[in-house]
């Protein structure tokens, strides 16, 4: 399929060492090779790269000096010709150099457009180029991990396998149901059916088992910081950050806003609020960082609930552990360094289940048991890795259940022994509920949203 060439800057905005502008189609070659004082770009082997300098053609003035890759179909990114003109990270020099590319004929890229023309000549399938964006925004080894493996086809694999078990059984219904003259096809059973469709059912249900682990890895775990004022919330956040992002005094009610940060603990990222301190106040600003306070409670995956050990438990200390009434949450004991006020034994009784951890943070002691109590909290332990598929996708999880309740409905109704025809209605809704994973069901509506969400230059 014949497609206009398209341009794009292909690294970050701003200042930095290189630039690179991108072009992919039929004429990427020609475009650039019009504007390059260098070789003849048309003569090069494929995969090379050439020094030269990019030349107005009109005015004969230098735009810039640079290093040009040459790859040519198939073997790119987009199956297309593809062409990588590396020059200075200047703003200005690499938005001149853009503006001569798309002068000489070339077309503005839409976001994600590149990934799009891989997908659509057939290079990767719809859940390999979602990984492409899963990569680039990857916040630990990892969740880059997974997205590398998705990147890969592993879960395409996986999806194509049982996908191709579903096909194949209700080729064999509908082979009885057309030719029913045909003595050497087996006939297929309700229980061949169900035990066909069973495995398939099995396997999504292994694959969703890891689901929340998978989606924890792409996209944090939101834990919100929570206790009374100068309790040492902020020692906390900047514990983890190791760094001074919030301020740390021994006035209560400093901090006043909410006060965000990933950090990363065992592999896993943590979206940290450090929340004002939630009390009464008569203090106007305070009382709305405080409303905020609550409302990054309600929204958090986790809560870390500090207390002073050198206080003894207020009516506020008690009001926040009916807050987190029914979350998950880990209590942190703080100021362990102090002399105790607290009673311990009321902390335990309050918090049930839910760990208790000592720390002094001053003294840098208690950060290795609280990181361990985190990873305990939500993977008990390690996170598995090599040969487990983890599927992190919000849209992929949504298709999976969607495919686990057609094959539910498909058992039920032959469990209540309705015609094999109907029940091969659901199995075959299952397969096609898989081929969206992929892309090979989907429809140009849902391709053109997933893309849009791309930056420019992928």
């Amino acid at each position: 399929m014949e497609q206009d060439t398209i341009a794009a800057i292909s690294t970050p905005i701003g200042e930095g060492a290189i630039a690179i502008v991108r072009l992919s189609g039929d004429e990427a070659v020609t475009i650039s090779n019009q504007l390059f004082a260098g070789k003849d770009l048309k003569q090069v082997d494929s995969h090379t790269i050439h020094y030269g300098k990019m030349v107005d053609p009109n005015s004969k003035e230098m735009i810039e000096e640079v290093m040009v890759s040459v790859m040519r179909a198939p073997k790119t990114f987009t199956k297309e010709d593809i062409v990588e003109i590396n020059c200075h990270g200047g703003l200005a020099s690499v938005n001149r150099l853009l503006e001569q590319v798309l002068h000489q004929g070339a077309r503005l890229a839409e976001p994600g457009e590149f990934t799009k023309r891989a997908f659509l000549n057939g290079r990767i399938d719809l859940s390999q180029a979602e990984a492409v964006m899963d990569l680039i925004r990857a916040k630990t080894d990892k969740a880059m991990n997974i997205a590398l493996t998705q990147l890969d086809g592993k879960l395409s694999k996986l999806v194509q396998e049982l996908r191709q078990k579903l096909i194949e059984t209700v080729a064999h219904v509908e082979v009885n149901i057309d030719y029913p003259e045909y003595d050497d096809v087996e006939e297929m059973s309700h229980q061949m059916l169900q035990e066909q469709t069973r495995v398939v059912y099995q396997e999504v249900e292994q694959l969703l088992s890891m689901a929340k682990q998978g989606k924890i890895l792409r996209e944090g775990i939101s834990t919100a910081i929570i206790g009374r004022p100068n309790v040492g919330k902020s020692s906390l956040l900047n514990a983890f950050v190791q760094e001074s992002k919030a301020i740390v005094t021994d006035i209560p009610g400093t901090t006043r806003d909410v006060i965000e940060e990933y950090v990363n603990v065992r592999g896993v990222p943590l979206r940290l609020v450090d929340t004002a301190g939630i009390r009464e106040t008569e203090d106007i600003v305070e009382r709305m960082g405080v409303e905020r306070s609550r409302k990054a409670l309600k929204e958090s995956d986790l809560i870390l609930l500090v207390l002073n050990y050198g206080e003894a438990l207020t009516e506020e200390d008690r009001n926040l552990f009916k807050a987190v009434e029914g979350l998950e949450y880990i209590v942190i004991v703080n100021k362990t360094d102090l002399e105790p006020e607290l009673d311990i034994d009321e902390v335990n009784q309050l918090a049930g289940t839910q760990k208790v951890i000592t720390t002094a943070l001053i003294e840098d002691k208690g950060m290795d048991a609280l990181e361990t109590a985190i990873a305990d909290t939500f993977f008990a332990g390690e996170i598995e890795s090599g040969d487990l598929t983890y599927v992190s996708n919000v849209r992929h999880i949504q298709l999976l259940q969607q495919t686990l309740a057609a094959l539910e409905e498909a058992d039920q109704a032959m469990e209540a022994g309705m015609p094999i025809d109907l029940v091969q209605i659901d199995v075959t809704r299952a397969w096609e509920l898989l081929g969206e994973i992929v892309g090979d069901t989907v429809q140009d509506s849902l391709i053109d949203q997933l893309f849009s969400q791309f930056c420019l230059g992928k």
